[in-house]
């Protein structure tokens, strides 16, 4: 994967960690081509594609990121792409996935909706579909984020890690816990979509909420059937962040950094700031997961930052 898949900085900042009180050390995965790790589940799974399968065209659902990752790894091998995306997508991730060559089709509300219309798609054209996440290939290229996170800094004791369908974080899981049993990995979960929170602390399931929050990149009505097991199993715990803590959080990188990261990028630094995750004196990894943020955004971004009721700090 070296080739296609940048191997990303980790950060570690003064500022943060004054705030915090702990050693952070971010993972910038927002620097990725494409600006996501979601290129790494994309390209492993299309990498293993026959010829037969890839003349079939390649069909996927996504909040916007796996789209572009689709998108450049099909065309690195001269497929085609068609992807299914939530009309509230960002007009960046839009732009981004048509101009890697493929084709964008606007379709519902949620992740589910335009997962549903993939899926339709498929089934008339005989297509194959890449799942987001829940799928053992797409999982095993996340997970090399992990590898990459231990490489660059192995006297880590917690990583946190955003979790939408779960992808990113049992490929994290997985990895950290066989090289490093010891190591606490945390998933962060928006409270606009507590799906995943709600089957690990109380093995029920919760429609999402209709408002559509901040953080799309991580807003799945339904996790992932392989990812769920892994995560319950081996997660030390799984919190979830208010989109006031998020819009903080990215307001901080952006101004302390002079990085501007989306929604979902910013959760696990929204979870520490929360005092959500304990954290002082701890080495902690954070997965900075993505940066393509809407810049149409911030100043509604500021304003929700100002009405977080826990003032962490002065932005």
């Amino acid at each position: 994967m070296t080739p296609v898949v940048h191997r990303t900085p980790m950060l570690e900042s003064a500022t943060l960690n004054r705030i915090s009180g702990a050693h952070l050390h971010l993972k910038l995965e927002n620097m990725q081509r494409t600006g996501s790790f979601k290129l790494r589940g994309a390209f492993n799974k299309i990498a293993h594609l026959s010829a037969r399968e890839l003349n079939r065209g390649i069909v996927t659902a996504s909040a916007g990121n796996h789209a572009q990752g689709i998108a450049y790894a099909a065309a690195k091998r001269g497929a085609t792409a068609k992807i299914f995306m939530p009309e509230r997508t960002p007009q960046a991730k839009i732009q981004a996935t048509a101009a890697y060559g493929a084709e964008v089709v606007l379709a519902g509300a949620s992740y589910q909706e335009a997962y549903e219309a993939a899926h339709a798609e498929c089934q008339a054209n005989q297509s194959v579909f890449v799942h987001a996440f829940d799928d053992n290939q797409v999982i095993a290229g996340q997970g090399t984020v992990a590898a990459e996170m231990f490489a660059q800094c192995p006297e880590l004791d917690t990583v946190l890690v955003p979790v939408g369908g779960g992808g990113l974080a049992a490929g994290t899981v997985c990895y950290l816990k066989s090289v490093k049993p010891g190591i606490r990995v945390i998933g962060v979960q928006s409270d606009h979509a507590p799906a995943a929170y709600n089957l690990f602390h109380h093995d029920q399931k919760q429609a999402n909420r209709e408002s559509p929050g901040i953080a799309e990149g991580i807003l799945v009505d339904k996790p992932g059937e392989r990812t769920i097991p892994v995560l319950r199993h081996y997660l030390d715990d799984l919190v979830i962040v208010t989109d006031s803590e998020i819009a903080q959080a990215m307001l901080l990188m952006l101004e302390r950094s002079k990085m501007l990261v989306e929604g979902a990028g910013a959760a696990s630094l929204a979870a520490v700031l929360s005092g959500q995750v304990p954290a002082n004196g701890r080495h902690i990894g954070l997965i900075v997961s993505g940066g393509n943020a809407d810049t149409e955004e911030l100043a509604l971004l500021k304003q929700m930052a100002l009405d977080v009721s826990r003032n962490v700090c002065k932005l």
